[in-house]
């Protein structure tokens, strides 16, 4: 069974004066007096989920072997509305304290990566990672470094929009492998098509799975021959929308709800949360679901799940991948290039869920019990070597 989850360290509410908007941060836990974490916007975002994601945060910085704590950041915004980068700027101002100090944030539902770090620059906090480039013997030079790999082109788009969703491809083609299904005549099933649906379904097409059905927040696209998603990224609007207009005759339209129900090898849900609930796990085919949304299902969904044998890969393993890519740039363990980052992405990720699935079929536990369990014990040896005096790992 399950721990019960501890207190987080830190909750901090931010009211915008201007729209008065609400804003979270939640600092799950330190570890070496540090913690990273995205910050989110999205209409009805709360502290609750902010929390949830940052004791997801911790959970995947442990199962990446990352000596660092998790955090989050919310706000309860429409990230379309006119001044929604004027309330982010805001925010950023607010959390400055712990911007400048500990908490080392990113891209997450609803921002960009790219205006995230326009707003930090002009708040004179270099970047999204500035907690962890302060720490550099030489920040100048992090930050140029981090900085040349965070625009750096992949697929022509910079490398941070890209590299999560290589890492949730890799994590299916490792999960539909585990389960014995062969990638390459598997069928798949994406919701959400924003940074993170987009590059997950381009680089599943990659690896030879057959992507039928694309489901954005207007409903469901599927051909049962599969959909070309390279023109489905053609038609896709800035916020993760695909023009019906641009899609072709043989494409059927349906309901959003539909996108769980196919009969396929795969679901990826890569939108809000809590999109999988016991209400309509039962419609659920697919015997594999790889979670790039952050906690897309309910615990008692996912236990659901397990009894009727279907593997879940939890949202801190499978869109882990542009997390942990962030830290070993900081670490210089990767160069700022695609190659580079995609190669020891695709080296860790396979490696992780191949533990994840043996352990959760060998205990009887869901894929996030695993996972947790082997996060909670890289946690404490973290926490034992620290203790013993060993330095922090050095950002280079």
């Amino acid at each position: 069974m399950a721990a019960e989850p501890q207190e987080p360290l830190l909750r901090v509410t931010w009211t915008d004066p201007v729209t008065f908007a609400r804003g979270y941060c939640v600092v799950d836990r330190l570890v070496g007096d540090i913690a990273t974490g995205g910050t989110r916007m999205r209409p009805g975002c709360t502290l609750t989920e902010v929390e949830d994601l940052a004791r997801g945060m911790t959970a995947k910085a442990g199962v990446f072997e990352l000596p660092v704590g998790g955090a989050k950041g919310g706000i309860d915004y429409d990230p379309s509305a006119p001044d929604a980068r004027d309330v982010l700027a805001r925010f950023v101002a607010a959390m400055r304290p712990l911007l400048n100090d500990c908490w080392v944030t990113a891209e997450d539902l609803g921002i960009s990566q790219t205006m995230l770090d326009e707003v930090f620059a002009e708040a004179g906090l270099g970047m999204s990672l500035n907690a962890a480039i302060v720490r550099s013997a030489n920040p100048d030079a992090t930050l140029r470094r981090v900085r040349e790999a965070f625009t750096v082109d992949a697929d022509g788009v910079a490398l941070p929009d890209m590299v999560g969703g290589f890492g949730v491809a890799e994590a299916a083609v490792g999960g539909l492998n585990a389960i014995g299904r062969d990638p390459e005549v598997s069928r798949a099933v994406v919701q959400g098509f924003g940074s993170m649906g987009g590059s997950t379904a381009r680089y599943l097409a990659r690896r030879g799975v057959c992507v039928v059905g694309i489901a954005d927040r207007h409903g469901l696209l599927l051909r049962e021959d599969g959909l070309d998603v390279e023109a489905m990224l053609a038609a896709r609007t800035p916020f993760g929308d695909i023009d019906r207009a641009a899609v072709g005759a043989d494409v059927k339209e349906l309901p959003g709800a539909e996108w769980l129900a196919q009969d396929v090898d795969l679901l990826v849900p890569a939108a809000v949360s809590y999109a999988i609930t016991t209400e309509n796990a039962p419609f659920i085919k697919a015997p594999l679901i790889v979670s790039a949304a952050n906690v897309p299902a309910t615990p008692d969904a996912e236990a659901m799940l397990l009894d009727r044998g279907v593997a879940v890969l939890p949202d801190f393993v499978a869109n882990g991948g542009a997390a942990a890519w962030a830290w070993w740039t900081l670490y210089g363990e990767v160069d700022p290039t695609p190659d580079s980052a995609f190669a020891k992405l695709a080296a860790e990720m396979a490696a992780i869920v191949a533990e994840v699935l043996a352990v959760s079929e060998r205990d009887g536990v869901t894929g996030r019990d695993a996972a947790l369990a082997i996060s909670r014990r890289n946690h404490d040896r973290f926490d034992a070597e620290l203790d013993a005096g060993a330095p922090p790992k050095p950002i280079v």
